[in-house]
Order: structure tokens, then sequence, then C-alpha cells
């Protein structure tokens, strides 16, 4: 049970193409869950604020981007763990997405979109004209 539960270290993202800043860009960390209405992904983005994130949903394509402006430092580096960089990933999504109904909130460096899915056609009367 005990190695089901271990962190992942950060992943980074190799760049298309050149890149206009400097620095690593990294892939988000993140969870998908499923109920019967909606798809609802969460992702771990630490530093990225609000002013500093993009979403965009292109030919069923949902891009996710973050900044990280870089942090202030206690003095000279000895010893670092934790490397700040930017954050890159992207989702394929299937026609079963209401593209028109995804929202997205950030908070403490969490970012959760709520993707809908589409609604079945309800059965309904069809009127004849003459």
């Amino acid at each position: 049970m005990a190695d089901e539960l271990q962190a992942r270290d950060k992943m980074a993202v190799e760049a298309e193409g050149e890149q206009t800043k400097e620095g690593p860009v990294f892939v988000p960390a993140v969870d998908i869950y499923e109920s019967e209405e909606a798809l609802t992904l969460v992702a771990d983005m630490p530093g990225v604020s609000r002013e500093n994130l993009t979403i965009d949903l292109k030919e069923n394509t949902l891009t996710i981007k973050g900044g990280v402006g870089p942090s202030q430092e206690l003095g000279k580096v000895v010893y670092r763990e934790y490397e700040e960089g930017d954050y890159y990933r992207q989702f394929s999504l299937s026609e079963l997405i209401d593209q028109g109904g995804i929202t997205a909130n950030l908070k403490d460096g969490v970012l959760t979109l709520n993707l809908p899915k589409v609604k079945p056609a309800q059965p309904r009367r069809i009127e004849i004209t003459s």
C-alpha cells in the first residue's frame, strides 16, 4: 500500500519551439474525476496567479499554461529541492464534453476545471404542419 502513495517528481516539458522566457517548463500533476454530469480536472500549479494563467480551447484541444514569477532569494542558494518554472499541459476533448460550459477556478495554486458532459437529447413530440 505504501508504494502506491509515493509522490511523483516534477517532469519537464520538451519545448516544441523556441522559448521566449528563460527557465524550465513543467507538466502539472493532474487528477481527473468523473461523475454522471461532468469531468473535474484538478491541476497542481503552485506559484501561478490568476493573471499568469491561460486556458485555451481550440479544435477540441484544451491547453493550460501557467507562468510563475521569480521568488525572492534569501541569500546564496546552498541546496534546493524545489525548482521553479512555468507549467504547460494539453488535453484532447471528446465530443461528450459541452465545450461551451467549461468553467475554471484557481485557488492556492490549485486549478479546478469543470468539464460538463453534453446532455442527451430529450424525447419530444414533433408537430406536423400542412
